[in-house]
């Protein structure tokens, strides 16, 4: 009988989903600029980026500026404390701590502090485009270069508004993860250019609705931002989204835990 209790458990545990802490998240969920509300981190900041790898989600977006002295930084807005960041050396912007005290992270810290202890979390690195476009490639070719240093190949996915910062980064690594944030183009239209995601703003896919079925039809990954209202998250679950991002990861988590449990 003790035979029979043990074999009926070992196959249980084989049938349940690989679970997160084995390599494999069971979200779609992107904390957006890190998991920065449950514990009053700053957005984008080291703490944040910890905790979106503690809570195994899914991934975990934040923004890469280029400063005055070619150094990669991560920030949201183009400004830091009044001070334009592309104009502005890294030194200076440090003078002035975030809001917990922290330092400006560098990419280098952020990528080695979402990567300590990380087994399913996929760092979403949104390359945020200069006014300068040649500026846009430089800043292309050195986050790769960095994140092929740092051996993070397979937990980047690169995301960006600069088609020609994707496409660089297409060129340099042609088995990188790209996701166009744009809008503007159709799932057949982008699926010729060798980017295979779309991560456009959830406004965009209630307005061209025929896009999701296409980009599945098409091997186009799906993501959606920022999708912080519990009725959007109800819709880009429905339509099985690769991808969700939001400020809101507890209350996505929430959702598809209740749907887990009417199945």
């Amino acid at each position: 009988m003790r035979i029979i209790y043990l074999i009926a458990a070992l196959l249980f545990i084989c049938s349940c989903k690989v679970s997160n802490g084995s390599g494999a998240a069971d979200n779609n969920i992107i904390a957006h600029r890190g998991a920065w509300a449950q514990n009053g981190h700053p957005q984008n900041s080291i703490g944040a980026i910890k905790d979106a790898v503690r809570f195994n989600y899914a991934g975990s977006e934040f923004d890469i500026r280029l400063t005055a002295d070619d150094s990669l930084i991560i920030h949201h807005d183009s400004r830091y404390m009044r001070m334009n960041i592309e104009q502005t050396s890294y030194d200076s912007l440090i003078r002035f701590p975030l809001s917990n005290g922290d330092r400006l992270p560098t990419l280098r810290e952020y990528l080695t502090a979402g990567l300590e202890n990380n087994q399913v979390t996929k760092l979403i690195c949104e390359i945020k485009s200069p006014q300068d476009k040649k500026r846009g490639i430089i800043m292309a070719e050195k986050v790769v270069d960095l994140v092929q240093q740092m051996n993070a190949q397979d937990k980047v996915i690169y995301i960006s508004f600069g088609f020609e910062i994707l496409k660089k980064i297409e060129a340099i690594d042609p088995s990188a993860h790209t996701q166009y944030l744009d809008g503007s183009v159709s799932p057949e239209r982008l699926n010729k250019t060798g980017i295979d995601g779309i991560a456009y703003h959830h406004s965009v896919f209630k307005k061209n609705p025929e896009w999701i079925q296409s980009a599945k039809d098409n091997g186009i990954t799906l993501n959606a931002w920022t999708v912080n209202k519990v009725e959007d998250m109800d819709f880009f679950l429905s339509h099985d989204f690769d991808y969700i991002t939001t400020d809101e990861p507890t209350l996505v988590e929430d959702k598809i835990r209740a749907l887990k449990g009417k199945e």
